[in-house]
């Protein structure tokens, strides 16, 4: 692998953990717990704990076994990373973006005991569930993967 490659993906990883722990940060130290600002008539910001994983699954594996499977993942999709050919760039920045996340989330766990939530899409009679920006770059990491199998696999069958 290349040192160019590898910098950048550290470089993408280094943003998402420090951009979403700064931003987690602004919103532990500036708003109440339950507290809701609305920023656009479908977008609010809303302060609550998870302490499960997406949608607040596996809360039952509690801390341990949270920060267990989190590390797994982490490790998983690094050795991924790692063996992902340079060219495929696409998913090499998807790989980074779900690593940054899942550290970021990784912290909360370890030294909160749950992770810190703060975007809410609503509609006056619904809502989504509340997530943060290290679930926004695991999302769009997995889409950039799955974008990047896509576009190979068109590629495979154009060619043969």
């Amino acid at each position: 692998m290349s040192q160019r490659a590898t910098l950048w993906s550290v470089l993408i990883i280094v943003f998402a953990v420090t951009s979403d722990q700064y931003i987690k940060f602004l919103v532990e130290s500036g708003m109440d717990y339950n507290q809701q600002i609305d920023l656009l008539p479908f977008l609010a910001l809303y302060r609550t704990h998870n302490e499960g994983i997406a949608f607040s699954m596996l809360s039952w594996l509690h801390d341990g076994g949270l920060v267990a499977m989190t590390v797994a993942v982490i490790g998983f999709v690094s050795y991924l990373w790692w063996t992902t050919a340079p060219e495929r760039v696409i998913s090499r920045i998807g790989f980074a973006l779900i690593i940054g996340g899942a550290l970021g989330n990784l912290i909360d766990r370890s030294l909160l005991g749950y992770v810190v939530d703060y975007i809410l899409f609503h509609l006056p009679s619904w809502s989504f569930a509340v997530f943060n920006m290290a679930d926004v770059y695991i999302s769009t990491g997995a889409a950039l993967i799955i974008l990047d199998e896509l576009v190979q696999w068109r590629k495979s069958r154009s060619a043969g």
